[in-house]
This record gives C-alpha cells, sequence and structure tokens, in this order.
C-alpha cells in the first residue's frame, strides 16, 4: 500500500494529515484484489457508490487502485451498457439485485473523466471510452419526452417511465462529463448534447415530471450538486430548504421528519455549498459530522439518531468516507476534483430554455 497524498485533504475541524490517510487507507483495505469496492466487507457493491469511493482514491494519489475500480466496471458491464444495481462482496457473478437504475449506470463518466483529469492518462480514456459510450446510451433510451429519464430498466426488460429528481440529477452531471470526454476525444455526440439540455430544462422548469421525494435531502440539494441549478436558482433553492433538512452541530437529515443525520449526505451537501462558492458553510457541515467518524478504522459510520443518540445503522461504509474526501478535496483545492464539481470545462448542454 502506498502512502496517500493528503495534503490537500488537510482541514480544520476535519482531518488532519494523519486521518486523511487513515480515511484513504480505510478504503483501500476494503477493496478486492479485483478492483471492486463493496460497501464494506460482507455487504453489497453497487456502482455509484463504487465510482464515488474510487474517485476519493484518485483525490488521494491512488490512481492505480482507482484505475483497477474503473476496469473492474469494464468488465463486468453488460452488453446492454448497464450494470445490474447490486453484486454481492467478492463474487460478480452473485447479483442481488438485477434493476438497471440509470443514475448508477451513468456515473461511470464522472469517475472516468475525474480520472483523466488527475492523471492526464490518454490511454485511460481511450480504453474506457467504449464503456462510457454503451452506459450513456444505455441511460438515454429510457429518456422520455419531457426530458426526464425513467429510473430504471427491469430485469425482463421492461423500462420504468417514473424518473427521480435526485437520479436525474446526477445523471445530468455524468452527461456533462460524458460530453467532456467526447470532446476531449474529438467525437462530438450531439445527441448527447440536446439529451442533456432537456434533462436541465425538466430540473429546472418542471418538478411535476419527477416523482414527489420532498421529504429527501437530496431531492433539495441535487439539482446544484448535479449542476442543473446554478447562481441565484440555486441559492434560492439551499436557503429555502436549510432549516428544514440541516441539524445544526449534527449534520444533514436524510429525510424529514426522522430525526437521522447521515454523512453522505452532509458530505454532498457540502459539494454543493462548495460549488455555489460558500465555501465556510461547506466547511461547518463538514466540521458538524466529525462525530461520525470511527478513528480505529479511518471510515465513518452511516448515520446517526441523534434523539436516541445511536449510531444507526451500524455499518462503516466506503462511500461515506468517499464523498468526504471529495468534499475536503474541492476545500482544499484539488484541481481533478474541483474541475469535476465545480464544471470546469463541462459542457452545459442544448437547453431549449435557453435557446427559445
Amino acid at each position: 500500500m502506498t502512502t496517500p497524498r493528503t495534503e490537500h485533504l488537510v482541514l480544520p475541524g476535519v482531518l488532519t494529515a494523519e486521518q486523511a490517510a487513515a480515511t484513504v487507507g480505510g478504503i483501500l483495505t476494503v477493496q478486492r484484489e479485483d478492483g471492486a469496492i463493496p460497501w464494506f466487507r460482507g455487504h453489497h457493491l453497487d456502482p455509484w457508490d463504487h465510482v464515488e469511493a474510487a474517485m476519493a482514491l484518485d483525490a488521494a494519489g491512488e490512481h492505480a487502485a482507482a484505475e483497477r475500480a474503473y476496469d473492474w466496471l469494464a468488465r463486468h458491464q453488460n452488453e446492454d451498457g448497464s450494470w445490474y444495481a447490486a453484486y454481492a462482496d467478492g463474487d460478480p457473478q452473485d447479483v442481488t439485485d438485477r434493476g438497471r437504475e440509470t443514475n448508477f449506470v451513468a456515473y461511470v463518466a464522472v469517475g472516468v473523466w475525474h480520472h483523466y483529469l488527475a492523471t492526464g492518462d490518454d490511454t485511460f480514456l481511450d480504453r474506457m471510452w467504449p464503456t462510457v459510450y454503451a452506459a450513456v446510451e444505455f441511460v438515454l433510451a429510457l429518456q422520455q419526452p419531457g426530458g426526464q429519464i425513467g429510473w430504471k430498466r427491469e430485469d425482463d426488460g421492461t423500462g420504468t417511465a417514473d424518473a427521480l429528481l435526485t437520479g436525474c440529477s446526477s445523471i445530468h452531471h455524468a452527461l456533462r462529463c460524458a460530453l467532456a470526454i467526447a470532446e476531449q476525444r474529438e467525437e462530438p455526440q450531439p445527441d448527447w448534447e440536446l439529451a442533456a439540455g432537456g434533462l436541465r430544462h425538466a430540473i429546472r422548469r418542471h418538478p411535476e415530471r419527477f416523482l414527489d421525494k420532498d421529504r429527501y435531502s437530496m431531492d433539495w440539494y441535487y439539482p446544484v450538486l448535479g449542476g442543473a441549478l446554478t447562481g441565484a436558482e440555486a441559492k434560492e433553492r439551499i436557503e429555502a430548504g436549510w432549516d428544514r433538512f440541516v441539524v445544526p452541530g449534527l449534520g444533514v437529515r436524510c429525510v424529514v421528519p426522522n430525526p437521522w443525520v447521515t454523512g453522505g449526505e452532509s458530505a454532498e451537501l457540502a459539494l454543493a455549498l462548495w460549488a455555489m462558492g460558500e465555501s465556510d458553510r461547506a466547511l461547518g457541515i463538514l466540521q458538524s459530522i466529525r462525530h461520525l467518524r470511527d478513528e480505529e478504522s479511518g471510515l465513518y459510520w452511516t448515520g446517526y439518531v441523534f434523539e436516541d443518540r445511536a449510531i444507526w445503522p451500524e455499518e462503516l461504509t466506503t462511500w461515506t468516507a468517499g464523498s468526504l474526501l471529495l468534499a475536503v478535496a474541492v476545500l482544499g483545492g484539488d484541481e481533478a476534483t474541483c474541475a469535476v464539481f465545480g464544471g470546469e470545462r463541462l459542457p452545459l448542454g442544448l437547453d431549449p430554455d435557453c435557446c427559445a
């Protein structure tokens, strides 16, 4: 195991250099030899969280380990460009959820672009391009006339037209990263530009096109995190939900009114705040979830039920640690991570609302 590059992962009240190295080491300990990164040993792997953890490894300079994670995806991609929603730890042939969720599938583009920006490895980008291309084509096959993208395709091939705002916001981010990859390779994809624009328009202007998940904090901040809402629109949305979802000194609720704060949602909100230019508030959110850190492993508990003063569930997840490391990386000025979450070099797509 190499020594992680942690100078930009030091953040007052959040991580010391030693703590950052321990957190990266915690993810590396969970990663399998074949590159797979499950939630934790003995639990399942899902493609989205696998990518999130791999991005954190790249942010720490663990590029070889991150590349193994992307190679795992390339080896196990289905013929239609998808991945299943869950694989048993240690056995990619043991599929525990055979649904194929569009936001899970799309996220590979974010990770691949991040790895390229971190390494400048054109060979890697060339090798992963067919994987990214097939994944995006799978996802866009479920785009609806209103621009939103259906949640998943069942194992029997049936597509679900219902769309999730959080998932579609993540897909919006992924499509922009996929377009950046295509641009870097000089292989323009005008259909993807139209799809990204239509999706952004739906997110910004047509909330009725998505299932009502208003109680979930992710539906609150993800349109900002995914880059669909920026500027005054982003600020207005975040301010409107702040008192509803943020528990001072503890973090961000996963869902209201439940007295449960979660590390992943808190770190993602910090990323969204940073993208809005509110680094001080982002830092405050990250400082508020220090209580979720397990010093022995360097990882983070998924959540905390504050009325009962109890950790729940009792699981230390790679993706919670990964999201925190990515939030710390942007606040620390890591160029690749800032570019991916700040929108630098990411095409907007052709939004019909802007082009009318």
